[in-house]
């Protein structure tokens, strides 16, 4: 091997522990949180009227229904059992993120599970309880994820089969809950399934929200013919930085100059209008910036 990259690799690996490292404690505290709401959830919400949303928590749930075995035991089983198959084909480095929620959650879920006897939740209308449901989760895997952890489960499968036959994750994970939502819909009734969807999408827009929080600023490409009058709008009366780099266009090779600035959600009508005034001409990308570091 080459000794520049040998001292390459030998630096992003010394990277990777210094962030495994990074506020452990705190990330573990979070984690611990997170996977003991998730249980009380569970619980008291999804567990009582049989919704199934997929995952192992929706497996344990039908086993609970057909064979009356404790959810806990079945969580534990499936998630012990995805851990020592990630172990075996992902490596010990990509599986150590799932470990503590292989143990904890089955725990949490174990203990909380009588909270329902103390709290009385009425569960007539099961859209307010889809909701909750799917925010809760979305908030929950969002921090999971957002301090460096994952829930493992069937997750694993998915990455397994990329790994050994490059079939997509997002593919391969919805195929395998979509088959385990199908499962409980079969069992607990077809309107079961359209309020399970209903909670996996709100999950998935919260888990997004958390991770990357809310945008407050856009990061605007521009292309002009009047770039020096765009750029000192921008410099000079608006104050904001702006990037200036290269590129070619595919059809016809010209070279051009691409503008590139971060301004606030309330600027963007300045910058929109006054580029627009200057140039009626150019040609704008807008997207959401979540987070700006350093200076200008």
């Amino acid at each position: 091997m080459n000794l520049s990259i040998f001292k390459k690799n030998i630096e992003i690996s010394d990277i990777m522990k210094s962030i495994k490292r990074k506020n452990l404690l705190i990330r573990l505290g979070i984690l611990c949180i997170a996977l003991f709401i998730s249980a009380i959830s569970f619980n008291l919400l999804q567990l009582p009227i049989n919704l199934v949303t997929g995952g192992t928590s929706g497996v344990s749930i039908i086993t609970n229904h057909l064979f009356h075995i404790k959810p806990s035991y079945m969580l534990f089983g499936l998630s012990l059992t995805f851990l020592i198959l990630s172990v075996i084909f992902l490596g010990i480095e990509q599986s150590s993120g799932a470990i503590l929620a292989t143990f904890l959650y089955p725990f949490f879920v174990d203990i909380t599970s009588k909270v329902p006897e103390f709290i009385k939740i009425e569960n007539s209308d099961m859209l307010l309880l889809s909701i909750f449901i799917g925010i809760i989760a979305g908030i929950t895997n969002g921090l999971t994820f957002k301090v460096g952890f994952s829930n493992g489960g069937f997750n694993v499968i998915s990455q397994i089969l990329y790994q050994k036959k490059k079939i997509s994750i997002s593919t391969s994970s919805f195929l395998i809950n979509l088959i385990i939502v199908v499962t409980g819909g079969y069992f607990f009734g077809w309107t079961m399934v359209m309020y399970a969807i209903i909670v996996l999408y709100i999950n998935s827009i919260v888990v997004d929200r958390v991770l990357m929080g809310i945008s407050k600023n856009k990061a605007m490409y521009i292309i002009t013919h009047n770039e020096e009058e765009v750029k000192d709008y921008i410099l000079n009366d608006l104050n904001h930085g702006i990037t200036t780099f290269d590129v070619k266009g595919g059809y016809n090779n010209e070279k051009r100059k691409v503008l590139m600035t971060v301004v606030p959600n309330s600027e963007y009508f300045k910058v929109t209008e006054g580029v627009k005034s200057i140039d009626k001409k150019a040609f704008f990308i807008v997207t959401d910036s979540y987070q700006v570091f350093g200076n200008r």
